[in-house]
C-alpha cells in the first residue's frame, strides 16, 4: 500500500503516478521534476467540500492553504472545486487575483503583513483578513478608513494547545509568533479594541494548533476552547461571532508506518463538539472554516531525480547522490521529515539496500533521507521521493544558483507542464 491511491507499479515494474509511467516523465521533462496528480488533488478537495455539506449542513467552507503549493493552475483548480483560498502574502494574493479567483473566498493570513499587503487585500476586496496583532489591527483600521470601507476581520487566537508535532510547526501554544494569547488577556484586549474601531467588523475567530496531526483530541479541544472564548466575547460585548476557523494541520502519509485518519473522521468528530457545545453555551452554531493544504496536495505529488554517484564508505554508510537536493526539498534539514523513496525503474524489486540519499548542493547537510530502504540502484537510475506535493516547490530556492525544477501535472494519464523550470537566464534575471 503506497502513500496515495494515485501511486502504483505498472507491468514493466515501473512506478506510476496518475497512470503515467514516471520513467517516461523523467525522460520527457528531465530531472529533477515535481509531478502532481490533478485527479487526486480534485478528489481530496471534494472530500472536504462534501464533509462540510454533510456535517455542517453546508454552513462553512474549506479553504486551501496555498502556502503548501501555490501557482496559477492550483488556484484555478481550487476555484473550480468550490474551495476557498488561504493566502499568507502579497505574492500568493497576486497569484490568485491573476487568474480571477473569487475575492470573497480569499482569507488573508500572516503574522507581519505589511501596509502594502493590507492595502492590496482591501483593494481586491478579499473576504476576510485574519488579524494577528494589535499593530495590524490599528494599521488596518486606518487603511480601511482611507479606502472608505469597513473591513471584515477574523482574529487569530492562540488556544494554548500542544498538538504533539515537531517543535518548529507547533503554532497553537502560547510560545508562538502567531496570534493573540488567551492566557494573558491579550486576546480579549484585541477583541475590545476591534469592536471599538469604526472601520473594523469583527466576525469570527481563528486558531491553528500545528501541522501533520494524526490525533483527533487536539482538534476537539481547540473547538471547545474557541467556543468558550466566543461565549466570553458575547457576554462581555454583546457581539455574537458568526465564523469559527479551526485551521488545518491534518496529517498525511509520508511513510508506510504513518496512520492518518480519513478526513471525514476529523470533520465528523469536531462537528459533534461544535454542534453540542454551541447549544450548551447558548450560541448560534458558527459557520465552520478549515484550512487543508498538505492534505490536499501532499500525497498527490512526488519528485523524480536521476542517480549520479554511488559512494560506499565501508562500515559507515552508502551515499546515493541525486541531481537535486535541499534547493528543491529543504524539509529534511528543517524538520527531519520522513519520506518514502523508490527506484522508479526498479519499483517491483525488493527494497533491500539501506542508503543515505544526498543532494548535489555544496552543504554537508544536503540530505533528502538517511538510512532509508531502497532497491539496489546504480548511476542513471531514477529515484522517486513520494509525498512531495506540499512544501517542496513552495520552499524551493536558487541556492548555489541552481534553478528550481519544473512542475508537471498529470490528468487522465497525460502529463503537462504547469510551471516551467528555471533557466540560467531566469536565475540572473534580476541581477544588475
Amino acid at each position: 500500500m503506497y502513500v496515495s491511491d494515485c501511486i502504483d507499479i505498472n507491468s514493466q515494474g515501473h512506478l506510476t503516478i496518475g497512470g503515467c509511467d514516471t520513467t517516461h516523465i523523467a525522460k520527457e521533462f528531465g530531472t529533477p521534476v515535481y509531478v502532481m496528480d490533478e485527479d487526486e488533488i480534485r478528489k481530496n478537495c471534494r472530500k472536504f467540500v462534501e464533509s462540510i455539506n454533510e456535517y455542517y449542513g453546508g454552513n462553512g467552507m474549506a479553504l486551501y492553504a496555498s502556502k503548501a503549493f501555490c501557482c496559477k493552475e492550483i488556484c484555478r483548480i481550487m476555484a473550480q472545486e468550490g474551495m476557498g483560498l488561504d493566502v499568507v502574502s502579497g505574492g500568493e494574493l497576486f497569484t490568485a487575483t491573476s487568474v480571477g479567483f473569487p475575492a470573497e473566498r480569499i482569507y488573508f493570513h500572516g503574522n507581519n503583513k505589511t501596509s502594502a499587503e493590507l492595502k492590496q487585500a482591501i483593494d481586491y476586496g478579499v473576504g476576510k483578513i485574519i488579524v494577528d496583532n494589535i499593530l495590524e489591527l490599528e494599521t488596518l483600521n486606518e487603511l480601511a478608513s482611507a479606502a472608505g470601507k469597513k473591513e471584515k476581520i477574523i482574529m487569530r487566537i492562540k488556544p494554548g494547545i500542544d498538538a504533539h508535532t515537531h517543535e518548529f510547526i507547533k503554532t497553537g501554544q502560547i510560545d508562538s509568533k502567531f496570534g493573540f494569547a488567551l492566557e494573558t488577556g491579550e486576546a480579549m484586549e484585541g477583541v475590545l479594541k476591534a469592536v471599538s474601531m469604526p472601520n473594523i467588523e469583527l466576525v469570527g475567530l481563528h486558531c491553528h494548533i500545528g501541522s501533520q496531526i494524526f490525533d483527533l483530541d487536539p482538534f476537539e479541544l481547540a473547538a471547545r476552547v474557541m467556543l468558550d472564548f466566543m461565549a466570553e466575547i458575547k457576554q462581555a460585548t454583546g457581539l455574537e461571532l458568526s465564523e469559527l476557523n479551526l485551521g488545518g494541520g491534518f496529517g498525511i502519509k509520508y511513510k508506510k508506518t504513518d496512520r492518518p485518519r480519513p478526513f471525514k473522521d476529523y470533520m465528523k468528530k469536531v462537528s459533534e463538539v461544535i454542534n453540542e457545545y454551541s447549544k450548551k453555551l447558548k450560541l448560534k452554531t458558527p459557520s465552520i472554516l478549515v484550512e487543508p493544504g498538505r492534505a490536499i496536495v501532499g500525497a498527490a505529488g512526488l519528485t523524480l531525480y536521476t542517480v549520479g554517484s554511488v559512494k560506499s564508505i565501508p562500515d559507515v554508510r552508502t551515499y546515493i547522490s541525486v541531481d537535486g537536493g535541499m534547493g528543491d526539498n529543504p524539509r529534511y534539514i528543517l524538520y527531519q521529515s520522513n519520506y518514502e523513496i523508490i527506484c522508479a525503474n526498479r519499483a517491483a524489486e525488493k527494497r533491500s539496500a539501506t542508503v543515505t540519499v544526498a543532494g548535489k548542493f555544496c552543504e554537508s547537510g544536503d540530505i533528502i533521507q538517511e538510512w532509508t530502504h531502497v532497491q539496489p540502484v546504480k548511476t542513471g537510475d531514477i529515484l522517486a521521493v513520494l509525498s512531495t506535493g506540499a512544501y517542496n516547490y513552495s520552499m524551493a530556492s536558487h541556492y548555489n544558483r541552481i534553478g528550481r525544477p519544473p512542475v508537471v501535472m498529470v490528468k487522465g494519464g497525460e502529463p503537462r507542464i504547469i510551471i516551467r523550470g528555471d533557466s540560467y537566464e531566469d536565475i540572473i534575471m534580476n541581477d544588475i
